[in-house]
């Protein structure tokens, strides 16, 4: 295959691109560092075109890995990329196949007038900043170090909630009695709380305490699991704090109906970020 006389016009760099993580936080493999800490990013093929619009795959998480893979040759392992790495490269992706401009529709929330404006996308990468890991945050004569979770971890948390949801939802059937819904409605918050506690535990690199660094994810958790609620609720606040830090801010906008301010939310959803462009 490298011999083909085509090779010369496969698909080229369209942007390079810096990670927030700073290429930091990658296991051994799953990234090949740059020397000059720019990436390139490729435009999407035909096939990652179809990938992202299968619902199975975009459902698991499996087409962002591919995609992010295939376009971001020097990712190895997109299961491993830091969750705050993920939205640099799909705005990247997109920037590479389709221009860095994107339309976006909104509703007025004073006037309910739809609006549309367009939105460059280099801009939006300029704004996205990376959370500082490097600050311990103390708490009694304890000392806590932060990590940011890779993106298996957040998509498996992400489909855990997603089925609990559902199975809430399930609740509202009529023909569930009233002793059903309650005992349901328990083993649910259960599983919410441990499915919290194990999310703040992989947002912990480690513990120091006086007489000893812990950085063992099954004591962690045991320890989240037992703390009390105030220093529970306050490593809880800290993490999303910090992780607010990485996301991208809202869209400030102004109705060109009424001339009322407001702010839009941009959301990375695969399908709908990348589904209205052609």
């Amino acid at each position: 295959m490298s011999n083909n006389p085509l090779q010369s016009y496969f698909r080229k760099p369209a942007i390079y691109v810096r990670l927030p993580s700073g290429g930091q936080f990658y296991p051994e493999g799953a990234l090949e560092v740059t020397d000059n800490g720019e990436y390139p990013v490729l435009p999407m093929t035909t096939l990652d075109e179809i990938t992202y619009r299968t619902p199975d795959a975009l459902f698991n998480g499996q087409a962002v890995v591919n995609v992010i893979q295939s376009c971001v040759p020097n990712i190895k392992d997109a299961w491993k990329v830091p969750g705050m790495d993920v939205d640099t490269l799909l705005i990247a992706i997109r920037i590479a196949t389709y221009g860095h401009q994107m339309d976006v529709s909104t509703k007025c929330p004073a006037c309910n007038t739809d609006n549309d404006y367009g939105v460059d996308l280099r801009g939006m990468l300029d704004q996205i900043k990376s959370p500082d890991y490097n600050a311990p945050m103390t708490q009694g004569d304890l000392e806590i170090f932060f990590q940011p979770m890779s993106y298996k971890q957040m998509n498996d948390n992400n489909l855990v909630q997603f089925e609990e949801q559902r199975a809430l939802q399930a609740l509202n059937d009529p023909e569930v009695t009233d002793t059903q819904r309650a005992r349901a409605l328990g083993e649910a918050l259960t599983k919410i709380t441990t499915i919290t506690t194990r999310a703040l535990a992989q947002n912990i690199k480690a513990v120091k305490t006086p007489h000893a660094l812990v950085n063992d994810p099954r004591h962690i958790v045991e320890w989240l699991g037992n703390c009390d609620r105030q220093s529970f609720n306050k490593i809880r606040d800290y993490i999303i704090d910090n992780k607010k830090v990485g996301e991208i801010p809202p869209l400030k906008l102004k109705c060109n109906n009424c001339g009322q301010e407001y702010e839009q939310p941009i959301t990375l959803d695969m399908a709908n970020f990348f589904g209205d462009a052609s």
